[in-house]
């Protein structure tokens, strides 16, 4: 893993490789139809002290038209794209970014054959229990996944991502399959919804004490990269991360033997980056395993609803 100067060209899937850069200037090194999965978390333009004070909703627009053209471009047959996007928001009203992305994604297939055009899915909501408080709105506790495919023909390995069943004893009860076990043993489909509830999936966003802390504001967990690359890249397939961040798509295809192709345009998290995919190159990065949340112990004093609480919740 090392930087390279945009003179120097880029072998998909022949390393991992990092690039303190502009993510067009690294997207243009790589070959057509050579990348098997993109996945990344665009900026959502709203103020962020990455983003520039001027970037607005048009800035989004601009910029996701610019990298999914050539995204495209570069997916292979059957290859995938992933956007993680939550929502702009501004004095507390919201636009879906999800929304602005498949409407973008359309205006590309319409200059497309068939064979080339961008097939979404899966629209995935990623819900989570903790985040800012709203004071004028519901509190947000959700983003989405659009899981666009290029082409008709395309990979999706559900083995690799089945989770156990609420009830895996079940059996069916009429047909020519009467009393024999009717789930799959290896688990179910996880659905596309990846919640915090006992019987789908369960992804906690990164916060202060999360394990994968770093100086990212707006940090993804490893798990939701790593559920995709499981379901939607081969072994040894080329994963590409436009808005890299601080590398935790980079992480998530190093810990499942895939190369890793990715771009930043801050040094401090260019850095952190580097540093993490070294560290999991070795197996000596802290992550969060896949793995549900514990429910809290009802007979903790955490747990426990204050006195003080219950009283103003009664009078109310």
């Amino acid at each position: 893993m090392s930087l390279k100067s945009n003179s120097d060209k880029v072998v998909p899937c022949d390393q991992t490789e990092l690039y303190l850069d502009d993510c067009m200037n690294m997207l243009n090194k790589l070959a057509y139809n050579s990348v098997d999965l993109v996945v990344t978390s665009p900026p959502y333009c709203m103020g962020k002290k990455y983003e520039k004070k001027s970037d607005d909703v048009s800035t989004f627009l601009e910029v996701q038209r610019k990298v999914i053209t050539l995204v495209q471009k570069l997916l292979k047959p059957g290859g995938s794209m992933c956007w993680q996007v939550g929502y702009h928001v501004v004095e507390s009203e919201i636009i879906p970014l999800d929304f602005l992305v498949y409407q973008v994604a359309q205006e590309i297939n319409n200059n497309l054959s068939e064979e080339n055009k961008l097939h979404l899915r899966n629209r995935i909501v990623w819900t989570f229990g903790h985040g800012l408080n709203s004071k004028m709105r519901f509190s947000g506790r959700h983003e989405t996944i659009l899981w666009f495919t290029k082409g008709k023909d395309y990979r999706f390995n559900l083995d690799a991502i089945r989770v156990p069943q609420k009830y895996p004893g079940k059996r069916s009860y009429k047909g020519p399959n009467k009393g024999s076990l009717s789930g799959n043993p290896l688990g179910k489909n996880p659905s596309d919804v990846w919640d915090v509830s006992s019987d789908v999936w369960d992804i906690p966003n990164v916060k202060a004490n999360h394990v994968e802390k770093t100086i990212h504001p707006c940090q993804f967990p490893v798990a939701i990269p790593r559920r995709l690359i499981k379901a939607l890249a081969p072994k040894d397939g080329c994963i590409v991360d436009p808005f890299m961040g601080v590398g935790t798509t980079g992480v998530a295809a190093v810990l499942e033997n895939r190369k890793f192709i990715g771009s930043e345009l801050n040094p401090e998290y260019y850095r952190v980056a580097l540093e993490r995919i070294k560290l999991a190159s070795k197996g000596e990065l802290p992550i969060r395993e896949d793995k549900p949340v514990m429910l809290p112990n009802r007979k903790s004093k955490v747990a426990i609803l204050p006195e003080s609480f219950a009283k103003i919740r009664e009078g109310v």
